[in-house]
């Protein structure tokens, strides 16, 4: 059975917000042999995030950017395990 978490980084994400620029910036998500390090969602309320627990350090860097392009136009964010 593969092993993953799930977290929901919450914050006010105004109407206008175009993640195009966060995205591009996110290191691949495909590990060698095709395995899947992690996915992600740009949802209302913030970004849905899946890390497959293939490379902490990879999945690790696709959080950090996601809290820090929060961070950028917001003064709080709430990091939710699902």
């Amino acid at each position: 059975m593969d092993r993953q978490k799930e977290y929901m980084i919450e914050w006010e994400r105004p109407e206008e917000h175009n993640p195009s620029a966060v995205l591009r910036k996110l290191p691949s998500p495909i590990a060698p042999g095709l395995r899947e390090i992690y996915n992600y969602s740009v949802k209302e309320n913030g970004f849905y995030l899946v890390d497959r627990e293939i490379d902490d350090a990879v999945a690790g860097q696709a959080m950090k950017l996601f809290v820090n392009e929060a961070l950028a136009h917001c003064d709080e964010v709430r990091i939710r395990k699902l």
